[in-house]
């Protein structure tokens, strides 16, 4: 699928505060696209990848695997779930400002088709409106046919973060 990650080495981890809090959203999500921040961890669990990030829109690519089923073998809804959050997410991360923070206070989910294990899928997060403390976005997520196989709506809290400062 276009837009997935050069290289197949990812690292993840979570990225110091000082650091985070340094560059903008979208210059932090770049970097991780890029490869020179490391993923979440989430992103291993849930096997999803930053494909790319532009203002007010990102995509993640997904390989749902075998730990991601439920009972009827089927992939569980939480990871299409997951995916819909993340992508909803960084494309309001992706409107920050240094200095700024968010947080998901609302998530409506429709699953429209059944997931498979091994399915390739796409999400597509994008901002419908950005205000000074809530953003709201909506999301996709496409099967490698182009089959809508979930849709979400999110709304967001943006709130200023504290920079951490070295001790002096």
């Amino acid at each position: 699928m276009a837009d997935s990650p050069a290289s197949t080495t990812l690292r993840y981890g979570v990225v110091p505060p000082a650091e985070r809090g340094s560059m903008s959203g979208l210059q932090f999500l770049q970097a991780i696209v890029d490869g020179r921040l490391p993923a979440p961890p989430i992103t291993e669990i849930m096997a999803i990848t930053m494909g790319s990030a532009a203002a007010g829109e990102v995509v993640m690519h997904g390989a749902p695997q075998n730990q991601h089923l439920n009972p009827l073998g089927s992939v569980h809804g939480g990871y299409a779930c997951t995916l819909l959050d993340s992508v909803m997410g960084c494309a309001v991360h992706s409107t920050l400002a240094v200095g700024e923070g968010y947080t998901t206070v609302e998530l409506k989910v429709n699953l429209t088709r059944t997931i498979l294990p091994g399915m390739r899928v796409r999400g597509v997060g994008t901002v419908i409106n950005r205000g000074r403390q809530l953003a709201t976005a909506e999301g996709r997520v496409f099967g490698e046919d182009g089959k809508l196989l979930a849709h979400a709506v999110t709304t967001c809290l943006i709130f200023p973060i504290e920079q951490t400062r070295a001790a002096a």
